[in-house]
């Protein structure tokens, strides 16, 4: 699982929210990732998620949260639940008979 977080370098909430998305990716133990979108790579990137706005956030190829800066604690849930959602679906499949 991997936690993206779109950033631009003229974004003022951007620098806090590269802070707390890397410490619950930390804290949860997914990868993290910065995607610059001032880069040429970074907006390819952008595009594929339809990202307009900085910060936004992806979560498992899900957007979870489009030019906002959200709490430590709504992105560690947000985040939970979509680790739960995996650890079930992964579950499932590997629980199907062959």
């Amino acid at each position: 699982m991997e936690l993206k977080v779109f950033t631009l370098p003229s974004c003022s909430t951007c620098p806090l929210a590269k802070t707390i998305a890397s410490e619950v990716a930390r804290r949860l133990n997914i990868t993290y990732k910065e995607v610059d979108l001032a880069s040429e790579e970074g907006m390819r990137e952008a595009k594929t998620y339809d990202i307009m706005s900085t910060p936004s956030i992806v979560v498992d190829e899900e957007v979870i949260f489009r030019g906002q800066l959200v709490s430590r604690e709504r992105l560690e849930q947000e985040v939970r639940k979509r680790i739960e959602k995996w650890v079930e679906r992964a579950s499932k499949e590997h629980m199907q008979p062959t």
